[in-house]
């Protein structure tokens, strides 16, 4: 099964380099030099990998010229789901087992919505969560009570003014 690891959003220099905005766990796993994405239906082995910014810059093999890749911006850069496999520790999960989640609250198990996108903020994860509004909840202890991917929800213990 592929999935989107990211997005191709433009191109640094003229030699083929590519930017990359990354919605993936592990990206640094995931776009390694020799591994393999396919990109509006085209497979593209990574001959280099850097970070830059909020971007990660690939160099595809085969590719020279900034030519060869300018049909590709703004397309979805897929991968397969198992092209990396990292342990994961306990409470640790992949974005795409987060993805799609209901989201309860503890006390009444009501549903505020589903996970519909996971950011990386340096200090811990924000799930964005689609209900009746958009509200971003921190991957935290303290407010992340459980998980259960068997039932396909997630408790949450709301702090002060988190849902405001």
């Amino acid at each position: 099964m592929k999935i989107s690891i990211g997005r191709l959003v433009n191109f640094h220099g003229i030699r083929g380099e590519v930017k990359v905005l990354s919605d993936s766990d592990f990206a640094e796993d995931r776009f390694s030099p020799g591994s393999s994405v396919e990109v509006k239906g085209t497979s593209y082995t990574i001959d280099s990998y850097r970070k830059h910014k909020n971007f990660h810059m690939l160099k595809f093999k085969g590719v020279g010229n900034i030519n060869e890749v300018e049909h590709l911006k703004g397309s979805d850069v897929l991968q397969e789901a198992e092209a990396v496999d990292v342990p994961l520790e306990e409470g640790e999960y992949h974005y795409r087992d987060i993805i799609g989640l209901d989201v309860l609250l503890e006390e009444t198990l009501e549903p505020i919505g589903t996970v519909s996108d996971i950011f990386e903020t340096g200090a811990n994860d924000v799930w964005v969560v689609d209900g009746d509004r958009q509200y971003m909840i921190p991957y935290i202890e303290d407010v992340v009570k459980n998980i259960d991917l068997e039932r396909g929800h997630i408790i949450i213990h709301p702090m002060e003014g988190l849902l405001d």
